[in-house]
């Protein structure tokens, strides 16, 4: 053989030889990725992350579902599975081997029940040893920290109830002040809760009745605030609303409270003449007798068969009567008829004695039978 042949030949295995072991470090991850429906999953990424020497590869799962990257150098690799960017799965310590594929498939919907088990089994505290073995240091974290939470919001609505249901208890018994910290703690631990609120809002409004004069004020000042809160919480709440208008007659705030009164009306058409007797009733022991008769006549107004409120409007028109000097009672125009009104719907009502008594003193003849207004008249016999 040649000299010049020869060693052609010997560069050849050479060469040969020298691809052989470059081959040998190289090697193959695939698998199949199924979605929690079970089905195939496209578009899944899968990063394979070296752990023994740095390195980064990424590859997705094709439309049915298989994913496949080549050329990886033997090693050991952490594979991920994301979807939408997030990790939802993953296998470490993966050793890869030269020559077959080393499969890694990932079954989201096993996944998925398995971290449903998991989750189950951490908040009963009955994790099993292998389930214990199967979680990831990050898993643990998570568990850990899950478990630190859940034991600091269970502190937390302890505090919080006990606070509540002291505070309720204290307005009960109409400790005032006891009342107004209790709530206010427990305003402190949860800001979001609307009975917090309003109950602590009911509470200052009683402390405050237990103030004279500009000692009121402020106290009052925090109820207001307190059922604020409340409404920001719950603005479509019309006995919220109803409440408010109640204390803003206390503070002398007539406009604010008719205003929040008239959106009670409108939230809740069905209360609406409750709502404006409560005003009129507020007004009429705080000694403001006129506003107090315009409540009690709206009241009479939207809700029409409202005894009580024609009763009391009647009490403040008889108010306004003039007395001749024979002692005979003149009423104004409306007196008699709102009196009457009162007994044609309540006639064994707590007032009817008094609405009977009050349109004697008028000399009038007491009718408390329904007659339809259009009804013909009746004629007499012909003779």
């Amino acid at each position: 053989m040649p000299a010049n042949f020869k060693r052609a030949a010997l560069s050849a295995t050479g060469v040969l030889f020298l691809a052989s072991l470059c081959f040998a470090q190289t090697s193959t991850i695939e698998g199949d990725v199924k979605g929690p429906d079970g089905q195939a999953l496209k578009g899944a990424v899968v990063k394979i992350d070296r752990t023994d020497i740095k390195g980064k590869y990424q590859t997705k799962s094709d439309k049915k579902g298989h994913y496949l990257h080549v050329g990886l150098p033997l090693g050991t690799y952490n594979v991920t599975c994301e979807v939408d960017g997030k990790a939802v799965d993953n296998v470490n310590g993966v050793r890869t081997r030269p020559g077959d594929s080393t499969v890694i498939d990932f079954d989201l919907q096993k996944t998925v029940q398995k971290q449903q088990a998991l989750s189950k089994a951490a908040e009963t505290g009955t994790l099993t040893k292998e389930q214990e073995r199967e979680m990831s240091p990050e898993q643990r974290a998570m568990l850990k920290k899950k478990a630190e939470e859940q034991a600091a919001a269970m502190k937390k609505n302890k505090e919080l109830n006990d606070a509540y249901n002291a505070g309720i208890a204290a307005i009960e018994s109409k400790q005032w002040d006891a009342a107004v910290q209790n709530l206010s703690k427990a305003s402190e631990l949860d800001p979001k809760q609307i009975a917090v609120w309003s109950h602590l809002a009911e509470a200052y409004a009683g402390l405050a009745g237990t103030k004279v004069g500009s000692e009121q004020d402020p106290i009052l000042a925090k109820a207001m605030e307190a059922y604020g809160k409340a409404l920001e919480l719950s603005p479509s709440d019309a006995a919220l609303h109803n409440n408010y208008a109640l204390l803003l007659v206390k503070a002398k705030k007539l406009p604010e409270a008719q205003a929040e009164l008239g959106k009670a009306a409108q939230l809740d058409p069905t209360k609406a003449g409750q709502y404006f007797y409560n005003l009129g009733a507020v007004l009429t022991n705080t000694g403001q007798a006129e506003p107090a008769g315009e409540a009690f006549k709206k009241a009479t107004e939207v809700q029409p068969d409202y005894a009580e409120a024609h009763y009391q409007y009647a009490i403040y028109l008889i108010g306004k009567a003039k007395t001749t000097p024979d002692g005979k009672v003149i009423p104004v125009d409306g007196t008699k008829e709102e009196f009457q009104k009162y007994l044609q719907l309540a006639p064994n009502g707590a007032n009817a004695a008094s609405a009977k008594a009050m349109l004697d003193s008028m000399d009038v003849k007491l009718t408390t039978g329904y007659e339809t207004p259009n009804a013909p008249t009746k004629k007499g016999k012909k003779k």
